[in-house]
């Protein structure tokens, strides 16, 4: 049976894409329910696959990585296998923090997070300039991150919203 959330859901997974280490009683006073009830609803999510993970937000600052890039890279064959061993080499290297099939004239986006620019260079050059099937790629540094998340929007009211449609003002 496919899962069908209802308004106290959308709440309640929002303020956990928000931060997820909040207890119980914390989330069920936002929501409206009890701790348990407010466990419940996660088990239920988890085992519905709509919660996949959980994760710790680290500021890469901190630890000393700094520079992000963005990376569209090309392929000269366009096999499967040759997608799936380009694939299987992002997965493989942590600092790929992301990688996206895309549809157009780039066939991915890859996201670089390194300590510097050369660092970052060096790591460019070695996954894609030494890769025979990448026809061409273009590594773009990033100079600020102006909005970083993963969060999946949901329906209902947002803060900075209109209550009413969900839009952000001045949309």
């Amino acid at each position: 049976m496919p899962f069908s959330p209802d308004p106290i859901d959308h709440h309640l997974l929002r303020l956990l894409q928000q931060d997820a280490g909040r207890t119980l009683r914390e989330l069920g006073e936002q929501v409206g329910l009890s701790p348990s009830a407010v466990q419940r609803r996660i088990r239920a999510y988890r085992r519905a696959g709509v919660i996949t993970g959980q994760v710790a937000v680290v500021d890469p600052a901190a630890l000393g990585a700094t520079t992000l890039a963005a990376v569209l890279v090309t392929l000269e064959r366009e096999s499967a296998e040759h997608h799936a061993r380009f694939r299987a080499r992002m997965l493989a290297e942590p600092r790929v923090q992301q990688c996206y099939d895309l549809a157009g004239q780039w066939d991915y986006l890859v996201m670089l997070i390194t300590e510097n620019l050369g660092a970052c260079r060096a790591l460019s050059d070695r996954l894609f300039m030494n890769d025979a099937n990448v026809r061409r790629y273009d590594t773009l540094p990033v100079l600020d991150p102006v909005k970083v998340g993963l969060g999946v929007p949901l329906p209902g009211p947002h803060p900075g919203t209109h209550a009413e449609t969900g839009w952000a003002h001045g949309s």
